[in-house]
């Protein structure tokens, strides 16, 4: 039979990532400068560049497996589609109202976040569903004509329906769409009971304009992608990653974008669990920084973080369970992800105060940053990091070349000179500072969380994380850092090991103890039954399809919940155990339980089969690049690198790492074509057998 291959894709702000495993074991894996205005430009060089390498024809890729930070870009740079929203009379205004809240009590410099759509472009319907379910008013279909009349007149490309009531009655949202898609087919059109069919008014409305405002950005973009495989020979179905590590077809991306909105970061704290899994380390903390963004996961006793909303905003984005009201809130499943805006293309500058600063603005790949030759003239974490010595003088595999005599020459007109420092200050300045920056968001999902960080072991990858990751580990007292294979590429690799998912939620909300076994078979009977049905039509097999049960739980007058998985094969045992598995959860993520009555509010299932060839150990076609003798390499080249402030430059050896085995003592960088690993003076770096690289922080 012809060697095969599956590709996984992962588009980041300064490079585009592209791995290929093959049904033969071989690996290969290439990283191109990203394309900001066509994003799939970079997508198909790359998988050119990798299939040329393997030497196999486009007509041997079985799957494309793509990761897109077009979602959180469009909401990031305000670029979605002109979308309005239609909503019961009496509640235009929920996206100003929101939670009542700020994100700090005491920072009154707060703005709170501009609606994705502006206030002419909300308009109401005449219709009323109770709270029990029942019709007060009809929907009035000749007013909802007039309504899109004015929306198609106004240019709008998406619609968002979200009706008062309708998760329990969706009649009126579907007669609504089905009357729109009708009469408008030119304007795409988002229900809140398909996208969330659960209460609370803000977040429905929320979660689902956030669909409608990234839909036709992300649609238009997959459909391109799609069509541009095809025309390359590549006739393979295209999965893309969803936020909660997880993938599915793009044609149910195109429809329900918001799901994907977090596309690609969740799917490397995915390819993190599955190889803990595999080498026996269920405690880590993931750490992924790239060119743009910086972001940090829990993985505990082998298990991904999950939480079931996000609100998505500048500076630190975390999920909001502590925080909340500082973004767009998405209630969507998620990997429980802290992200800042702090990556090697983050732009460094001094402040009206005098005050350095670093991120969120990215030079990303076009300029990019200064040394890159492109026309940026802003220093950037990079520029730091080549002016004190961290970085070659080539990236990518040598396909791109820096410039240290720029980066030198930005840093010095942007941050010396106006704080009156060398050089080499300001730049050992701008990497503490992102260091700094960028422990917080590993402080965010352990030390906020009451969890101890030196009880966990930080993974790092991304095209960066390597270049920082022991100066974090030093800054929390981590002892142990490890580097997987690639990890420059890991994010593409973990798409490679995910598989395909499916959500359903369905509102039940009543006392715990008022809820019937038999009520709940039948639900969740129903539940299962929609879920193959989906998977089968969009041809997936629905035969080995894998069924999770949640029940969202809560203290009788509490406003957030708890997810409790259960087995809905055993309801009655299930119903009698759930109020003491709820205790448990509660007490080990707030620390106390209360005597309170407990509420069940939804039902949520997640439905997953493999995708080709999922499962299989993705990193083996590694290891066979990684040395396993325990000889020094031969090589001596060194070079001068700044690591502490003030300090001398200390000659640092220069390892190639398919040629480090056993192992060293710091200083030392350890270089490849995707990344470059920072031993620090004192550590012990050493491979293991399955091609990662530990380093003992300190020993």
């Amino acid at each position: 039979m012809h060697e095969t291959g599956r590709v996984g894709v992962d588009i980041g702000g300064t490079f585009t990532d592209i791995v290929l495993v093959t049904d033969r074991g071989r690996t290969i894996a290439k990283k191109t400068p990203s394309t900001p205005g066509h994003p799939e430009q970079a997508v198909l060089t790359g998988i050119g560049l990798v299939l040329d390498e393997a030497g196999l024809e486009p007509a041997a890729v079985v799957s494309v497996l793509h990761g897109t930070t077009v979602g959180s870009n469009a909401i990031l740079q305000k670029k979605g589609g002109r979308t309005g929203l239609i909503t019961t009379r009496g509640f235009r205004d929920v996206l100003e109202i929101g939670r009542l809240r700020t994100p700090g009590m005491f920072d009154l410099s707060w703005d709170k976040p501009v609606p994705l759509v502006p206030r002419h472009w909300r308009r109401e319907a005449s219709e009323r569903i109770a709270a029990d379910g029942s019709v007060i008013e009809p929907l009035d279909v000749v007013a909802l004509r007039e309504t899109g009349a004015f929306f198609r007149d106004e240019g709008v490309e998406s619609l968002a329906l979200c009706f008062i009531n309708s998760y329990r009655n969706p009649t009126h949202e579907r007669q609504a769409e089905a009357v729109l898609r009708d009469a408008f087919p030119e304007i795409a059109v988002t229900t809140s009971v398909a996208v969330l069919p659960e209460q609370r008014e803000y977040e429905r409305t929320s979660t689902t304009v956030v669909n409608a405002y990234v839909l036709p950005v992300l649609r238009d973009y997959l459909t391109s992608l799609a069509a541009s495989l095809k025309a390359m020979g590549i006739a393979a179905p295209l999965y893309v990653s969803n936020s909660n590590g997880g993938l599915a077809p793009a044609a149910l991306a195109e429809e329900k974008p918001v799901f994907f909105v977090s596309s690609g970061r969740a799917a490397g704290v995915a390819g993190a669990g599955d190889l803990g899994v595999r080498i026996g380390e269920p405690n880590l903390v993931a750490f992924d920084m790239g060119g743009t963004t910086a972001s940090a996961s829990l993985i505990r006793d082998g298990k991904l973080s999950r939480t079931t909303e996000y609100e998505f905003r500048a500076g630190i984005s975390t999920p909001s369970r502590f925080i909340k009201a500082g973004g767009y809130m998405m209630r969507v499943p998620t990997v429980d992800v802290a992200e800042i805006g702090n990556g090697s293309g983050s732009i460094a500058y001094v402040d009206d105060g005098g005050l350095t600063c670093v991120g969120p603005i990215s030079a990303g790949a076009d300029p990019g940053p200064a040394c890159y030759g492109g026309g940026g003239d802003r220093p950037t974490v990079t520029d730091a990091n080549l002016v004190l010595g961290f970085l070659p003088d080539r990236l990518a595999g040598g396909t791109l070349v820096l410039d240290v005599g720029k980066a030198r020459a930005a840093i010095e007109a942007h941050v010396a000179r106006p704080l009156g420092l060398s050089v080499d200050e300001a730049a050992f300045g701008i990497r503490a500072i992102a260091n700094a920056n960028m422990a917080r968001a590993i402080r965010a999902v352990t030390v906020e969380r009451g969890l101890d960080p030196r009880d966990f072991k930080l993974l790092a990858y991304g095209g960066s994380g390597p270049n920082h990751a022991c100066d974090l580990a030093r800054i929390l007292s981590v002892p142990e850092v490890l580097f997987p294979p690639a990890p420059g590429v890991f994010t593409a690799m973990g798409m490679l090991s995910g598989a395909v998912e499916h959500f359903l939620i369905r509102g039940i909300h009543r006392p715990l103890g008022s809820l019937d076994a038999v009520e709940l078979s039948e639900l969740t009977d129903a539940m299962a039954k929609e879920a193959r049905q989906e998977m089968s039509a969009r041809g997936l097999g629905a035969t080995d399809v894998a069924l999770r049960f949640e029940i969202d739980m809560r203290f009788t007058g509490q406003d957030s919940e708890l997810q409790v998985g259960f087995d809905p094969a055993r309801p009655e045992a299930e119903l009698a155990a759930l109020r003491s598995r709820f205790l448990g959860l509660y007490r080990e993520v707030y620390g106390f339980v209360s005597e309170d009555g407990v509420e069940a509010v939804n039902i949520r299932l997640t439905a997953t089969t493999a995708a080709s060839d999922a499962g299989t150990d993705i990193w083996k076609g590694l290891r066979a690049d990684v040395a396993t003798d325990e000889r020094q390499p031969a090589s001596r080249r060194t070079r001068p690198i700044c690591f502490h402030r003030g300090g001398e430059r200390i000659e640092t050896l220069l390892v190639e790492r398919d040629r480090f085995a056993g192992s060293m003592i710091g200083p030392a960088v350890i270089e490849s074509a995707d990344t470059t690993i920072v031993v620090p003076p004192g550590s012990i770096a050493r491979a293991d057998g399955a091609g990662n690289i530990a380093v003992s922080i300190d020993a």
